[in-house]
């Protein structure tokens, strides 16, 4: 009888192996959730592709954040969002404890389904604004479930968003006139945001299913 039950534990464990997994650690190389050291549960990667699946997530939610700094950067991506969801793409970034998500600091390029999401009837908040700060000169984002790519550099204070091979923001950072711009957001008053010349780019875990590919980043 020992035997048995024994031999039974044992192919219940192979055709029930959520224990074994359950310890397994999700990770995605290069990057991690805000404020932790694993990867969420709803972020996955599969053929290069880095995709959030809300249905997915484990009260482990969270932006993905890359496990670098970067001051001067091009960072180079393609998105996609699912109908009515929202996301975005942030960089400068603080991880000190005492900022508890990543927009506390860090500045977003707005990734939206302009049509379907409340946020698009916003000034300053659709798809490749420099979210409450500047609006985009132009909007040639792609209909829902249709890749968007992305360029957004930053050099020396001088801030350049590119969508879809259009030009669509170009800034300055840290000047007067930047001040200002914060002044006049919701971000007014909020100590630290935009203020961080070197900081670690997110992914947005904004709740809704959104897809990421081809990223490249290089430091100039």
């Amino acid at each position: 009888m020992k035997n048995y039950l024994f031999s039974a534990l044992i192919i219940a464990a192979m055709y029930h192996p959520e224990g074994a997994s359950a310890q397994k650690a999700n990770t995605i190389k290069g990057w991690h959730s805000f404020g932790k050291n694993t990867v969420g549960s709803g972020w996955r990667e599969e053929k290069g592709v880095i995709h959030l699946d809300p249905k997915l997530k484990n009260n482990d939610g969270g932006d993905l954040v890359t496990d670098k700094e970067y001051g001067n950067f091009k960072l180079e991506l393609e998105w996609k969002v699912a109908p009515n969801a929202n996301s975005g793409i942030l960089f400068y970034v603080s991880e000190d404890p005492k900022y508890k998500e990543s927009y506390a600091t860090g500045l977003e390029m707005q990734v939206l389904d302009n049509d379907g999401h409340p946020d698009g009837k916003i000034t300053k908040h659709r798809a490749g604004d420099l979210y409450d700060l500047v609006k985009s000169s132009s909007e040639p984002v792609k209909p829902v479930g249709q890749w968007n790519k992305v360029l957004v550099t930053s050099k020396d204070g001088k801030l350049d968003f590119t969508l879809n091979g259009v030009k669509i923001v170009s800034t300055t950072l840290w000047d007067e006139n930047w001040a200002k711009l914060v002044a006049g957001s919701k971000f007014a008053g909020w100590e630290g945001f935009g203020a961080f010349k070197k900081g670690r780019i997110a992914l947005q875990d904004h709740g809704d299913e959104v897809w990421f590919r081809n990223i490249s980043i290089k430091e100039l």
